[in-house]
């Protein structure tokens, strides 16, 4: 809003400083601003309202330490987070931008999910909260939505080198200083993603079936429509299991988002795409306002949630994280980065399904239960075998540094 706001005072009064407001560093800068001011000054307001009305979390008994002080910690700080992220970016970012449209949809959409949840487990007394089939439900609708609007709304492009222009739109001619052949590059829909470790750095979703002679839009759109849901589905179900202990999601997600912000920046960036001869996204610079937001509200979280926790940040928190990074990392195509980038996430959501699935295995074939773990998700293992809370924290947190690290290294590693 403000974005428009000075923008039409520039044009008409030429205010002195108006101009600032054009450079998305700026508004970047005043959406992390806003989001710490948000989360840590009216966080604490939100919370003392949460312990008047008695929104309390009821910590299940899995025999950790620490767990009696953590009954009664008021839940639902979500809400928290997403105060900080939605309303930075309704002030500085273009609302007009397909890309913000669709970041503030997931966040709005997957908030209210876990709200539910939270609702449910809080104020009718249901631990099991909302049932796991309507969750999925709506994991895979907000993939349904995110799938249908990369694929087939016209403002999501990217620049590519043609042989000839196909469009009356502006194309840039680039000629080759050894052969003289002349190329021309111009925005275009495609069907391509950045691919790490690749020489060419790009995976095309429409060449994957053609060995089984399946072509055509709709097959490459079924396609592209399953591998969005599946990782909207695994990434905010991964950071719903990580939220499990104080500070551990919020931290790992923290570092996940700042990794996002500069990938962003460089694909919306067409000076730094072309240095590192990644993909141009025309537009998509517009979504680092969106991550400085998420980034700041996540760290203003800190300030409660870190051990010990003063909130919870709940399914609310934890679903809309996930679903935030998901849609943020498939907007700017850099969805295949993701098993590396959420790398915490990843092995949490692996542990549970190794302990699961042996638990059953060894139930069918001995009659009784075992397990690999002594407790899942991992950070559990971890605390029953004796480590505090805070040190598993800023581990985990660490090699959550070190994977963003890797992934921004993958740009240049193939």
């Amino acid at each position: 809003m403000l974005y428009y706001l000075f923008t039409w005072l520039q044009e008409y009064f030429y205010i002195p400083g108006a101009g600032l407001w054009q450079y998305i560093s700026f508004r970047t800068a005043m959406a992390v601003i806003l989001s710490l001011i948000i989360t840590t000054v009216y966080g604490g307001r939100l919370i003392n309202l949460l312990h008047k009305k008695q929104v309390g979390e009821t910590i299940r008994d899995l025999g950790l330490d620490g767990e009696e002080k953590k009954k009664g910690t008021p839940t639902m700080g979500g809400l928290i987070i997403i105060a900080g992220i939605l309303i930075p970016t309704l002030l500085f970012a273009k609302l007009s931008n397909i890309y913000i449209i669709i970041m503030i949809v997931t966040t709005v959409w997957m908030g209210a999910i876990g709200f539910l949840d939270d609702y449910i487990k809080v104020f009718r007394k249901n631990k099991e909260g909302l049932a796991g089939r309507f969750k999925i439900v709506g994991q895979v609708g907000l993939g349904i939505i995110i799938a249908f609007t990369m694929f087939f709304h016209p403002e999501i492009v990217v620049r590519e080198q043609v042989t000839s222009p196909t469009s009356s739109k502006p194309v840039e001619v680039v000629i080759n200083p050894q052969t003289g052949e002349k190329t021309y590059a111009e925005n275009v829909k495609s069907t391509k993603t950045n691919l790490p470790f690749y020489k060419n750095n790009e995976f095309d979703y429409a060449k994957v079936l053609d060995v089984f002679g399946m072509t055509g839009m709709w097959v490459t759109f079924g396609l592209f429509l399953v591998v969005v849901v599946f990782i909207v589905t695994a990434v905010s179900n991964g950071a719903n299991i990580t939220d499990g202990i104080d500070g551990l999601a919020t931290g790992t997600s923290a570092v996940i988002g700042i990794t996002l912000a500069i990938l962003a920046y460089v694909s919306g960036n067409i000076i730094f795409s072309e240095y590192l001869n990644i993909m141009y996204i025309p537009n998509s610079g517009e979504l680092v306002i969106f991550a400085g937001a998420f980034v700041g509200a996540c760290t203003g979280f800190l300030w409660y949630n870190a051990y010990p926790a003063q909130v919870f940040m709940g399914d609310t928190g934890s679903l809309t994280i996930g679903g935030i990074i998901a849609a943020f990392a498939i907007l700017i195509r850099k969805e295949l980065l993701i098993p590396v980038l959420c790398g915490v996430f990843l092995i949490e959501n692996i542990s549970v399904l190794m302990q699961v699935s042996y638990f059953k295995y060894t139930k069918k074939k001995y009659g009784e239960g075992r397990r690999i773990f002594l407790m899942s998700p991992l950070h559990h293992h971890y605390q029953k075998k004796g480590y505090h809370e805070a040190k598993i924290v800023t581990r985990f947190v660490i090699i959550g540094v070190m994977l963003a690290i890797l992934t921004i290294v993958t740009l240049k590693i193939r």
